[in-house]
């Protein structure tokens, strides 16, 4: 049976502090795996829903986005993913009893862990005007309610609709259809908290905003760069791709402010070889400042160039550059190497903190790379110079040609189950015009081509008045944005608020005036419309494409899945008593639709190319990949139909004395915003979060000592943030560089400290100081 939930939050005062860990996995990830599995939902439960993760048959993995083969192994699923998969098959559940013996005051005062571990969500429920709990409302008047208030707005854009990256390819296609119905492009995700910069720079230089290479490709590459992550904790099944590429003769090179026991050495516990002894990934180890990663790239890109003057050669070719593909694929070069040649070696030393010695020696990997894949996620991707940071890495691809070959490209790793697919469905609030025709064409109405708010824009929105309705598709908004108390002010600041959830999460205790908590079923449940089960599909960091099909009864009989929610709500939009549609709005069957999704799925293939013969081939064990233009062809969809070199000033983060810059990150028992458990046991930290990490020579420099008890203030703009209560902890990290846990130091993010061009969040770049607690 399963254990109980438990009483009470996470207690501080019990953590403890040890030595971390230098190598990942092995038996304790499986034994870990297990015990939650078996507290959340029992072992016979456990072994019946485990077995069917990223199976062919089975269902696609909450958890990360990262890609299979088509041949699986009996466990395809790491430690995490289990952990993920057993919160959402967990026998406890959240009641309407529960909701009656619980104020949302009293909630409120709950940290994530506890929410999260009270269960699945059962029921629909609405919190009225002035009312201190929620209570039971049927779907129909649930419904009604929503309808109601979207058609009392003013105008389309007082209207916002957040995503999260885990709702399924056919649910974020009609999500986007209903809110372009509604009139408004208001479409934030949780990609602009992320991978937003690295879209932004991907389809300004290569035409197209994905990564470019396969898994086929990451085994057999000459030198992987992986920079700014910890697939240990994020994507742990990237290990074992990261221990076949070692196997093929590969060099990888990490770069990152904190050394991850997962990147250092990696024991795979799908074989005994691996848990005896294990493999050494990582070759080199760049121990980069935070936001130092565009000097490093630079700098290797002016060591090619330096060396192509001195008439070095690399593998395959007669010279350093690929002068070959710079001819025929690219444009700007010549305005980049001018670049390089005015950068100074000094500046790029004092941005990454790395020596001299330790970038010509990464630079030399690179002249003997014969294809070269470089890796990242958010330590590249959430700062203010994040987009140049991203263009110059493009750029030092582009040099030896290591786009379009194989075992060469970008690889942004995406952090969230389906997050690129939602993307490519068109969450996104400012798609480009010839989706708009096409959708336009397809349901025979005329869609909004006004770019709508991005999460950031859209919090600020909401802070000023301009918003009276909110809609979040799954995921955790409160918790996953800037500036915590601003957001939930934003928040408060509307009408109507609407969380569509399988569990409990702070997000449904920052509300509008009123609002509803809607229950849906996830991944791993049976989903059985009018037209009989159906399955719905995602799609990974790889552009793969595959269908996903859940197995377990539903939590409750009162859940509606995601694709039903969204259908029932457009059809009391949109259509008159007669089911006829209302003029002007998209002909769509919605009724029909939410009856049987492959009716979805023509839709899909209809707007969007690449998806041709779409039921048809997700019938194929892994269903099939999306066409790639640079990986498939060297072409590029630029204006000017070739790659784009660019020239970037260098810029880093400058720390004034006697402050940090802060970088926000995950512990080990987290995914995203939910809270597994208490421990970091990577890290050395158990039985608590409010620990902050800072080099040793830092502390004794500010006047603290390990163990003390801190108040972090961030500073931004004469504006000082709060976040009380947390442990210094000596750790290796650069000096001047410190790091703590989301979504606890969301709070000294300021909303308007964002990337440049992307517009996200610098959560791995916050000025700080300490006061004592």
């Amino acid at each position: 049976m399963a254990s109980k939930a438990p009483r009470e939050n996470i207690d501080e005062s019990k953590l403890t502090v040890t030595k971390p860990k230098t190598k990942a996995v092995g038996i304790p990830a499986v034994a870990n795996a297990l015990k939650i599995s078996f507290e959340q939902m029992g072992p016979i439960r456990s072994a019946q829903t485990l077995m069917a993760v990223n199976q062919l048959d089975g269902f696609d993995c909450m958890g990360c986005a990262w890609p299979e083969h088509e041949k699986r192994n009996a466990a395809e699923f790491c430690e995490n993913g289990a952990k993920a998969v057993a919160e959402e098959a967990t026998r406890r559940r959240v009641t309407p009893e529960f909701f009656a013996k619980y104020s949302v005051a009293e909630l409120q005062t709950r940290d994530d862990y506890w929410l999260g571990q009270q269960g699945r969500l059962t029921h629909p429920m609405v919190l009225e005007e002035g009312a201190t709990h929620y209570k039971p409302i049927s779907w129909d008047d649930a419904y009604d309610l929503m309808a109601e208030e979207l058609r009392g707005m003013e105008n389309p854009d007082q209207a916002v609709f957040y995503t999260s990256g885990r709702t399924s390819n056919e649910a974020a296609f009609v999500y986007q259809l209903l809110v372009r119905g509604i009139g408004t492009n208001n479409l934030p995700d949780c990609s602009n908290m992320c991978h937003e910069s690295s879209g932004s720079a991907l389809v300004e230089t290569i035409g197209i905003g994905k990564g470019s290479v396969s898994l086929t490709d990451l085994e057999t590459a000459s030198l992987i760069f992986v920079a700014g992550q910890n697939p240990g904790t994020n994507h742990p099944r990237m290990l074992s791709a990261l221990e076949k590429a070692k196997k093929n003769g590969a060099v990888i090179v990490s770069v990152n402010p904190l050394p991850e026991a997962g990147l250092l050495h990696f024991e795979n516990p799908q074989h005994v070889q691996g848990v005896v002894s294990g493999t050494k990934l990582t070759d080199d180890f760049l121990q980069i400042r935070a936001g130092g990663d565009q000097a490093l790239f630079q700098g290797l890109g002016k060591y090619l160039l330096e060396a192509e003057a001195a008439g070095r050669v690399t593998p395959g070719l007669d010279t350093v550059l690929d002068h070959a593909f710079i001819n025929n694929h690219t444009v700007g070069v010549d305005e980049y190497l001018r670049h390089l040649e005015k950068v100074e070696w000094d500046d790029i030393v004092e941005a990454t903190g790395l020596t001299l010695e330790q970038i010509h020696a990464t630079g030399e990997r690179l002249l003997a790379s014969s294809a070269t894949i470089v890796c990242w996620a958010m330590g590249l991707t959430q700062h203010k110079h994040s987009v140049p940071t991203l263009r110059d890495v493009v750029n030092v691809l582009l040099l030896q040609g290591n786009i379009g070959k194989p075992g060469a490209g970008v690889c942004p790793v995406r952090g969230h189950s389906n997050v690129q697919g939602d993307r490519t469905m068109g969450i996104f609030e400012k798609m480009p015009e010839k989706f708009h025709d096409r959708l336009d064409h397809e349901f025979e109405f005329l869609s909004p081509r006004a770019h709508g708010y991005d999460t950031v824009a859209a919090i600020r929105a909401m802070r000023d008045g301009k918003v009276r309705f909110f809609m979040g598709m799954g995921g955790n908004f409160v918790r996953a944005a800037p500036d915590s108390q601003v957001t939930e002010d934003a928040l408060a600041n509307t009408a109507l608020t609407v969380q569509i959830s399988t569990k409990l999460n702070h997000s449904h205790l920052s509300t509008g005036r009123r609002a509803l908590i809607l229950p849906t079923l996830g991944r791993t449940e049976k989903d059985t419309q009018a037209s009989g089960d159906q399955r719905v599909t995602v799609e990974d960091s790889m552009s793969a494409v595959h269908a996903s099909r859940g197995r377990l009864k539903p939590a409750s009989e009162h859940l509606h899945s995601e694709v039903a929610i969204v259908c029932n709500l457009a059809h009391r939009l949109f259509t008159d008593g007669q089911g006829h549609p209302a003029p002007g709005a998209p002909r769509a069957a919605w009724l029909s639709m939410r009856d049987d999704y492959s009716l979805i799925r023509k839709h899909i293939e209809a707007v969007f190319d690449g998806f041709e013969n779409f039921e048809d081939r997700i019938q194929h064990p892994g269903g099939f990949v999306l066409p790639h233009p640079p990986r498939d062809a060297r072409k590029f969809d630029t204006a000017s139909g070739k790659a784009h070199f660019t020239g970037n000033e260098l810029e880093y983060i400058k720390i004034p004395a006697g402050r940090l810059v802060l970088q926000t990150l995950r512990s080990h028992d987290q995914y995203n915003t939910t809270i597994y458990g208490k421990d970091d046991r990577y890290r050395g930290i158990h039985g608590g979060r409010r620990v902050v990490l800072i080099n040793e020579a830092d502390i004794k420099e500010l006047g603290f000592a390990d163990g003390d008890m801190v108040n972090l203030i961030s500073e931004f703009e004469g504006v000082d943030r709060l976040a009380e209560k947390f442990r210094i902890v000596a750790y290796s990290t650069p000096k001047g560089c410190a790091a703590a846990y989301y979504p606890e130091t969301n709070v000294l993010v300021p909303l308007d400290s964002v990337a440049d061009t992307s517009g996200t969040p610098t959560s791995k770049s916050v000025i700080i100081r300490l006061e004592r607690a």
